[in-house]
């Protein structure tokens, strides 16, 4: 095992490796920008190093501070945790040429799988199905009028390099075609440095799922069953459930074994995410992978009894599934994740400051993974995830009663949080139902703002 991990990001996720590590006797460095200096990572890891002022620029994403933290703290890995740094390609190239292990898949393989298209031609090439769409990037408006009229509209144009519905337009006629290309384009360049689309079919209303793996680096790869992450507002996910309630025991062993093969093909290491899109027939299609641990990781780790992050640390390592996981891998209860952001329920404008006061619920089943504590400042500059409240029942309905109570004895005083919303959802018959699609929200808040006047 590792004698000593670098964090390289900030609030839960970074106290959530901090605790794997602490279980495993890993001692922990923490990096932190000058905002989070009272942040509660800071205070748990065994060393902690100031890396730059509070833009993420400026520190949390600055490769060279954060190497030089590690060299300076005499690192043996770094955790990238989620978003960040977590799957920059050249990041994990920097960790293997300073001698520092990056703990999640190489290089190779983040680079292949974050540029979508690429990564969507290599699940086709290992029958993974995909979305009917382009062969490779769009060069012109021509070529992708042409495109659109073989697959038939509507259709999506997508980023390649993309992420968080940036540089991604829905085109439902050829008339609307020009002006979202060269929309989606431009914001592709802006936010990432690449303006090159590709284009898929659209599906109206769709149920996102995705599937858990865990690969290790003797080219073994598994997965851990689905989550269902159908509940989103401006493709940012708000609710996950583990598992899924439309994914047969038949269409879970199917995918599961095309994954394990296509992941082993390409070499696939450490913990990653496949997401799908399901079709209102129960159809699958791959749209990309996350090759990094996932927000959503507790609702797996509820029904597994696995600790995902304690696995991808014994897989870097260079230990073997076969002595991590147990001989049988069932699904146990039902598991739901509420996430809580520091934003007005209604408004969604960010909500930083200073926290009053802070509970959190517990008893049986209830889990909350936060950074935050009562005096502590919500800063300006991140992400507005301040906390994941994860509740684990025999079945649904078990867990939807008990994420009710839960929500309700979570206390947050001095900002907004977006519990108010999960309170209202929960209390919506369609969801309660678990008839809803990635449409949902919309339809919610609709049926809100109605109500409303």
């Amino acid at each position: 095992m590792f004698r000593k991990v670098l964090i390289a990001n900030r609030g839960e996720i970074a106290l959530r490796v901090i605790n794997a590590c602490r279980e495993l006797g890993v001692r922990t460095v923490a990096v932190y920008s000058e905002a989070d200096r009272n942040s509660l990572h800071v205070r748990f890891a065994d060393e902690a190093i100031c890396i730059g002022p509070p833009r993420p620029t400026d520190s949390y994403l600055n490769v060279p501070a954060v190497i030089s933290a590690a060299e300076i703290a005499d690192v043996d890995a770094i955790h990238p945790g989620y978003g960040l740094l977590s799957e920059n390609a050249n990041f994990a190239e920097v960790c293997r040429a300073s001698n520092i292990k990056f703990i999640g898949p190489p290089p190779e393989v983040t680079r292949l799988m974050g540029e979508k298209e690429k990564a969507r031609q290599a699940m086709k090439k290992a029958k993974v199905p995909i979305l009917p769409g382009s062969d490779g990037v769009l060069h012109t408006l021509e070529e992708a009028l042409a495109t659109a009229e073989q697959v038939g509209y509507p259709v999506i144009l997508k980023a390649k390099a993309g992420g968080g519905g940036r540089g991604m337009r829905i085109v439902r006629t050829p008339e609307e075609l020009p002006n979202l290309y060269h929309a989606a384009h431009a914001e592709a360049a802006n936010a990432f440095g690449n303006g090159e689309l590709y284009m898929e079919k659209f599906i109206e209303n769709p149920r996102h799922i995705e599937f858990q793996v865990l690969a290790d680096e003797h080219g073994n790869v598994v997965t851990l069953f689905e989550r269902e992450c159908s509940i989103q507002r401006r493709h940012q996910k708000l609710i996950e459930e583990a598992p899924s309630l439309q994914v047969s025991p038949k269409l879970r062993e199917e995918i599961g074994r095309t994954l394990s093969r296509s992941l082993a093909d390409i070499g696939y290491q450490n913990a990653g995410t496949i997401e799908f899109l399901m079709d209102p027939k129960g159809n699958l299609y791959f749209i990309e992978m996350n090759t990094r641990i996932q927000v959503e990781h507790p609702v797996t780790e509820a029904i597994t009894g696995i600790d995902l992050v304690k696995a991808q640390l014994r897989i870097a390592c260079g230990e073997k599934l076969s002595d991590i996981l147990p001989p049988k891998l069932e699904i146990r209860g039902h598991a739901i994740e509420c996430r809580i952001n520091a934003e007005h329920p209604r408004k969604f404008t960010p909500s930083a400051g200073k926290i009053t006061a802070f509970n959190v619920p517990g008893s049986n089943g209830v889990r909350v993974d936060t950074a935050q504590y009562a005096e502590g400042v919500v800063p300006p500059y991140y992400d507005s995830l301040i906390a994941k409240l994860i509740v684990h029942g025999k079945d649904r309905a078990e867990a939807m009663s008990r994420m009710e109570r839960a929500l309700g004895q979570f206390v947050v005083q001095g900002i907004d949080t977006s519990i108010p919303l999960h309170q209202e959802i929960f209390q919506d018959e369609e969801f309660r139902a678990g008839k809803f699609d990635t449409g949902f929200m919309e339809r919610f808040l609709a049926k809100r703002n109605a109500a409303a006047k």
